[in-house]
């Protein structure tokens, strides 16, 4: 938790003070994969509770993140792609599900076959990336947006609605402390 609070500190407390406290929980539990590889979904799902954006349910996310919001790489990605790929295909495969991976484990994929042609049919993705900014704008089709010189963040961007909602919760914490 302390890498996603400096990620939303680093991003969008330059101005003010981040007055939101968040906890993401997850009750599934996974044999044989853990660590910190469900990170960068923490931050996509904390993102998406304040933009009101929805994220895409049919990719799945895996990759750690530091906090600057770059995505590190995991261990067992060959393993995690053909896990959703095979759900994927017992469901029926529709061309626009996939996997979002780091960047960095491109060079360690040695998938079967199979994926590989599907991948190449387009019926199947594979995103490799390197920030959270990349991800976002695949899991919601809305660009990031860049923070600007005036500690603003581009208009109509995904950031930018981020920041406003951020914003209100400052404006209601200064009014709650009676400093508004």
């Amino acid at each position: 938790m302390a890498i996603l609070a400096g990620f939303f500190r680093s991003k969008f407390a330059q101005t003010r003070p981040l007055v939101v406290d968040a906890s993401v929980t997850f009750e599934q539990s996974y044999g044989g994969v853990d660590g910190d590889s469900a990170s960068s979904t923490e931050i996509y799902a904390i993102l998406s509770s304040l933009s009101d954006i929805p994220i895409r349910q049919d990719i799945a996310v895996t990759g750690s993140v530091n906090q600057k919001g770059e995505i590190q790489p995991i261990g067992g990605v060959n393993l995690k792609i053909e896990g959703f790929y095979d759900v994927c295909k017992a469901r029926g495969l529709t061309g626009t599900q996939g996997v979002i991976i780091p960047y960095q484990n491109v060079d360690d994929l040695m998938l079967r076959e199979e994926i590989c042609r599907v991948v190449q049919k387009k019926k199947f993705h594979i995103y490799a990336i390197k920030t959270i900014d990349e991800g976002i704008e695949i899991l919601t089709g809305v660009k990031a947006g860049k923070l600007r010189r005036d500690g603003t963040f581009e208009p109509n961007s995904f950031h930018e609605l981020v920041d406003q909602k951020l914003e209100k919760y400052a404006t209601l914490w200064r009014k709650f402390e009676g400093k508004s």
